[in-house]
């Protein structure tokens, strides 16, 4: 692992940046392929619009769940590194949040179908933290605690996780979240061959990848922990995954209940992409 591809005269190039972007770029690509195979092509332009402001409430919310929820010890002592982002420290969960809220208002502003663009838009981002955990194991952060045995990841001299830890081998706890992340997406793709009721789609990823996270927080060395031993993604994750599944009966109850006029007016609403 390198933290570093290479340098430009004193200028760092970060595997953790690049990576982070490459991400970002497959994630968005992935939404629009599946808009065109999909036969929802007028959902492109206002995904695409809507792509860079997600960018930067992602970027923003991500922090903010890392600094304050996560290593506000830390970053109490180092107020410096607060806005150090190329050092790593964007907390996924906090991510989403920050997109969800970006992604709430742009449907609002533009009268469009909030659940039916989540639903386009979750196996790309599913991928899309799927290749973020290469980010994290080149920059060697969101580690796992010690093995207390000769297997694990031993991270080289110059990491957080290393600081930490010194020469231990650690629970591959990044690189295990990554594989899950790429079994969900297959999942997500599943799912998508057959009709569900908007939302659903969206609301599987967000249960699915909350209760794994939930148990690999077990092994988790880099954060505080608080009641019940549990770090602040355990606590994220569990309050997540039971909204997300009190949001899925939601949806399926609401589905049942909507009259033909209802699902008329949904439909025009949805109409209004085109224009």
């Amino acid at each position: 692992m390198h933290q570093y591809w290479f340098f430009i005269g004193d200028f760092p190039i970060r595997a953790y940046g690049t990576i982070f972007a490459l991400a970002f770029i497959l994630g968005v690509g992935v939404t629009v392929y599946f808009a065109k195979v999909e036969g929802k092509k007028e959902w492109i332009e206002p995904f695409l619009d809507l792509a860079p402001l997600l960018l930067i409430g992602g970027l923003i919310g991500a922090r903010i769940w890392q600094v304050f929820f996560f290593e506000w010890g830390y970053y109490r002592e180092n107020p410096q590194e607060i806005i150090a982002v190329w050092h790593g420290g964007l907390s996924i969960q906090g991510g989403v949040v920050g997109a969800l809220l970006v992604a709430g208002w742009y449907t609002w502003k533009k009268k469009l179908l909030f659940w039916k663009l989540a639903d386009l838009a979750a196996p790309g981002l599913i991928l899309a933290q799927s290749i973020g955990r290469d980010a994290n194991l080149m920059n060697g952060d969101a580690f796992g605690g010690p093995t207390g045995g000769d297997f694990g990841i031993l991270y080289p001299v110059g990491t957080i996780a290393r600081d930490t830890f010194g020469a231990q081998p650690l629970w591959p706890a990044e690189v295990w979240e990554g594989q899950f992340d790429i079994i969900l997406f297959a999942l997500l793709l599943i799912l998508k061959t057959r009709k569900w009721p908007s939302g659903f789609i969206f609301l599987v990823y967000v249960a699915g990848y909350n209760s794994v996270r939930f148990f690999l927080e077990n092994l988790r060395g880099d954060s505080p922990r608080y009641l019940f031993n549990w770090t602040a993604a355990h606590w994220s994750s569990a309050i997540t995954v039971a909204l997300a599944l009190g949001l899925i009966v939601w949806r399926f109850m609401r589905s049942k209940d909507q009259s033909p006029n209802q699902n008329q007016e949904a439909h025009e609403a949805e109409e209004k992409v085109n224009r």
